[in-house]
């Protein structure tokens, strides 16, 4: 498996070969970040300059293209302003699935109020309820199916943030701490997840039924 520190002593060299002090924020998401990767990992990378421009895509293409692994990288690239402005209920997962590798975020702090928190479960379960319903009438996809089971695990951490107050970053710690209903989401998405048997049928009626009960909150 990749070195994941010594691959970011590589990456933030090369940020500062490029961008220098215009670097205002780097982190790692996902299963790296939670200190969950595995040998297919992708390596998710968050990195905020003081300003974005169309030039800056073009030199952070190249920089990308000269690192180790660089077929495993994705992410999240941006300016300041841009993301000092963005949608709060976007934001809240944002902020709380994001691993600090140099600066800090706290600035976006004040915009994560208990109404961006619960916009971002009522946009989450419509956003799975729609295409849940798509999947089932139409795509009949198991892999669509595995995604939207995903995204429910992150719905499912914002529920729990708005009950209890606290950001649980891994899945497998809301077990103990969520209603049974919650509890059925997220232990089906570790059964797709670790390539369990998937049940069509009787796994998209399970997230059609939840996520029309939280739409209706």
């Amino acid at each position: 498996m990749i070195d994941i520190s010594a691959w970011m002593n590589q990456f933030l060299s090369a940020l500062d070969k490029n961008f220098g002090d215009r670097v205002w924020f780097v982190g790692l998401q996902g299963s790296y970040g939670r200190g969950e990767a595995t040998e297919t990992s992708d390596i998710d990378v968050v990195v905020i300059l003081d300003e974005l421009s169309a030039a800056d895509l073009q030199i952070y293409n190249s920089l990308v293209n000269t690192l180790p692994h660089s077929e495993l990288m994705c992410g999240f690239l941006c300016g300041k302003n841009e993301i000092l402005h963005w949608a709060p209920s976007d934001l809240f997962q944002f902020y709380y699935d994001t691993n600090p590798i140099r600066g800090c975020l706290d600035e976006l702090l004040p915009l994560l109020d208990q109404a961006a928190v619960d916009r971002a479960i009522k946009i989450g379960v419509c956003n799975i309820f729609h295409s849940c319903v798509h999947n089932m009438l139409y795509d009949k996809s198991d892999e669509i199916l595995k995604g939207l089971y995903k995204s429910a695990s992150f719905v499912v951490q914002a529920i729990c943030f708005r009950q209890t107050g606290n950001y649980v970053r891994c899945q497998k710690d809301l077990i103990p701490i969520i209603s049974s209903e919650e509890q059925s989401i997220v232990n089906t998405f570790f059964t797709l997840k670790n390539g369990g048997i998937i049940d069509f049928n009787q796994m998209s009626e399970k997230l059609f039924t939840w996520s029309k009960r939280w739409i209706q909150k």
